[in-house]
């Protein structure tokens, strides 16, 4: 084990000066029974809203705090503040993809920083647990907003780091520290200790940081390698040894707790696609997440040891295999992986292709392939297709299209319901619960993922007998203070919480109105109405012009027309009557309410009525 020291990060300027130093929030009712302390739950649904002045009380000289400000009420943005009297540490900064139902026009969500912006000159350190987006891919956006503190990592972790900035080469570059398992640093007054954990990403860890009264331990996404329900002796002697230390409060992944028992093993995984890639006679095309990374390097290490080449179709495959041969975790034979433009000067029993699209994606690599789009890949009957995932909660359908069209291709198809060729990247609940007793912590927390999956994870761990009243179920937000090593305090106030929105080359929260704004252009339209007034007598000069885009097809609507034009006139001439001058932004309020109140009546929508007037 190594030792190290390292001084704090430098003081910066404040990134948004104009920002409060009060947080504007709204205060929650006290949370009343239940079996757990559960932190207040913010009620209000709506994304952004107005927020009474609150001050979240200052942190004991006596105690610890945590902060979980993103990454427990959904899997994504995952962001954890531990703090003591003299340090504040920020584990992991990723983003969240965002539905276009939910946010139209919203390219990623990110956790809220306001509580480190304030808080930015007490910041010693970004400490990245692996290398997937929910955990890096909010840095770019947020690390100057937390006065650009050191971020230490392990090494893959930092080239991907480092790859996904060349995006930004705006940015200052970033300060990176690479660390190894069993490191012991001593960043400002504390000691940290970094420790491997199983992932479907090398270089995956956890962190230990060490406190007055104990130390708290993340594990960043985690599952056991364990053959039939036994850990294997290397899972076995890391968590015995966490678990002889004092350790006081301990934070870990729920993403798979809902599911009982233990996961099935990535090396089972890996048996079953080295068969495949083994006795396939035709051409293997398997599609799979980009961020399983192990198993894409074996897949082309198969590919290699029966001498055949690969295609990687997808700019992700390809971003995150040149990453792992520049950390050299894999090595190939040159000519092993070929352009796809090739693909007709090999036998078909010597292809492989690996392409991203699993879950249906309609732009991805294998939708193009499936849907006869793509270049140079055309699929038949003699060729084997595998889905080396598992469908994602609301991705069912598209990934039912991908197998429709995949079949109408007459290949051979093979997914996770049928054979062994996927496994979760997280722990089922029976893993959960064994690293949990082998811990042994006095307090615990679940975090990374949704509210059931903390529930679920909380329950697992009960069930073995820990005390109920030493779990803390968070929200995005919650301030946690452990007082003297003894005392859980949950506060009624909370950190802000609201998402940060990625919208374009802004970065910060988009008004309420305005998503909605965008989800009724996206459900009913807009209606356009541009008329012209006499400014002398308050009269139409003449018919005014109707545009409609999304709502109904105009020729097809005439009679609708009609009807809204003389309303449209009736109203206006109605509302200017005896008006000298005329008061345009009321008459614009007349027409819209009268309009948007006619046609839902006769078409049961509501577009977005726009009316411009122009007096002349």
């Amino acid at each position: 084990m190594r030792s190290r020291s390292t001084s704090s990060v430098k003081k910066t300027e404040a990134y948004d000066t104009s920002r409060s130093s009060h947080v504007r929030r709204k205060v929650d009712r006290p949370h009343r029974g239940g079996p757990h302390r559960l932190a207040p739950r913010n009620t209000d649904n709506s994304t952004y809203t107005r927020r009474e002045d609150i001050v979240i009380p200052p942190l004991d000289k006596e105690g610890v705090r945590i902060v979980p400000l993103g990454g427990v009420e959904e899997v994504g943005r995952n962001m954890t503040v531990v703090e003591t009297p003299d340090d504040l540490f920020v584990i992991d900064a990723g983003f969240q993809f965002m539905g276009e139902g939910d946010a139209p026009g919203i390219d990623y969500v990110l956790p809220n920083t306001t509580y480190l912006e304030e808080r930015k000159s007490k910041i010693r350190a970004l400490i990245i647990t692996h290398g997937h987006l929910d955990h890096i891919g909010g840095i770019p956006y947020v690390l100057e907003r937390m006065g650009n503190p050191r971020i230490y990592t392990r090494y893959l972790t930092s080239i991907m780091i480092k790859k996904r900035q060349e995006e930004f080469p705006h940015l200052p570059a970033v300060q990176i520290e690479t660390v190894e398992p069993g490191d012991r640093i001593k960043i400002g007054n504390t000691h940290i200790t970094t420790f491997p954990v199983t992932h479907s990403i090398p270089d995956s860890m956890g962190v230990k940081i060490e406190t007055k009264y104990g130390n708290v331990i993340l594990t960043g996404d985690l599952k056991l390698a364990h053959e039939d329900g036994v850990p294997v002796k290397e899972e076995e002697d890391k968590w015995t040894a966490l678990g002889k230390e004092k350790n006081l409060m301990f934070i870990a992944d729920s993403t798979n707790a809902e599911k009982a028992g233990f996961s099935i093993p990535e090396s089972k995984v890996h048996e079953t696609l080295e068969e495949i890639v083994k006795n396939t006679k035709g051409r293997l095309i398997i599609g799979t997440f980009a961020s399983q990374f192990e198993r894409i390097i074996n897949i082309i290490r198969y590919a290699e040891k029966y001498n055949k080449k690969v295609i990687t179709e997808g700019r992700s495959i390809r971003t995150n295999v040149e990453i792992a041969q520049k950390a050299e975790i894999l090595k190939t034979k040159e000519g092993t992986i070929i352009h796809a433009q090739d693909i007709d000067n090999y036998p078909t029993h010597q292809i492989i292709v690996l392409a991203t699209g699993a879950q249906g994606e309609p732009f991805a690599a294998l939708m193009r392939i499936a849907t006869k789009q793509h270049k140079f890949i055309r699929l038949n009957e003699r060729d084997t297709v595998v889905l080396s995932s598992s469908v994602i909660p609301g991705n069912e359908l598209s990934v039912q299209k991908l197998k429709d069209n995949l079949y109408r291709n007459g290949v051979r198809l093979m997914h996770y319901r049928a054979s062994d060729v996927h496994s979760t990247g997280h722990g089922n609940s029976g893993e959960l619960a064994w690293i949990n007793n082998k811990v042994g912590a006095r307090f615990f927390m679940p975090a990374y993922g949704y509210h059931s999956m903390l529930r679920c994870h909380a329950q697992a761990v009960m069930d073995t007998g820990f005390p109920k009243q030493n779990i803390v179920i968070p929200d995005n937000g919650s301030v946690i203070d452990i007082i003297e090593g003894n005392k859980l305090v949950v506060h009624k106030e909370k950190a802000p919480s609201s998402m940060m929105m990625v919208d374009g080359f802004s970065v910060g929260g988009v008004q309420d109105i305005v998503i909605r704004d965008r989800k009724a252009l996206s459900q009913d339209g807009m209606f356009v109405i541009v008329a012209t007034l006499n400014l002398r007598t308050g009269k139409l000069r003449k018919s005014p012009d109707l545009i409609s885009r999304g709502f109904v097809y105009l020729r097809e609507s005439q009679g609708l027309l009609q009807e809204t034009r003389l309303l449209i006139k009736k109203t206006i001439e109605d509302a200017t009557k005896n008006m000298n001058p005329v008061n345009f932004d009321m008459v614009k309020a007349d027409v819209a309410d009268t309009v948007a109140a006619f046609l839902f009546q006769k078409t049961n929508k509501h577009p977005i009525v726009i009316p411009v007037l122009l007096g002349l």
